[in-house]
């Protein structure tokens, strides 16, 4: 729920509709996988958007690590990090709560 407002999402908890998103539906999104969104995990979903807006895909792990470590620098653009603030598959878990599809080779 966002603003009182069903959010449509399919059986794994993708947005049906990308343009639904918004750091409140992110929020909603987070604490429905038990997680509480902070100013790092926004900094991560903005730039995550911002490589789908450019590349019209979610990206992998790798491309997404590259990505986020030439937008936020390389103590940010590491595996490690990533999995700090997306435990499991980062790259899966992190485009949901970015309000993307899900990245063509995650299961």
């Amino acid at each position: 729920m966002v603003d009182n407002r069903p959010v449509a999402v399919d059986r794994e908890g993708f947005l049906l509709d990308l343009q639904c998103w918004s750091e409140d539906a992110a929020a909603a999104l987070a604490e429905q996988e038990g997680i509480t969104l902070t100013p790092a995990h926004l900094e991560v979903l903005l730039v995550l958007r911002d490589f789908y807006h450019t590349y019209q895909l979610s990206p992998a792990m790798r491309p997404l690590v590259k990505y986020v470590g030439q937008q936020l620098g390389k103590e940010k653009g590491t595996s490690l990090y990533l999995l700090s603030l997306f435990p499991g598959s980062p790259a899966k878990f992190a485009a949901k709560l970015a309000g993307l599809p899900k990245p063509d080779n995650c299961l």
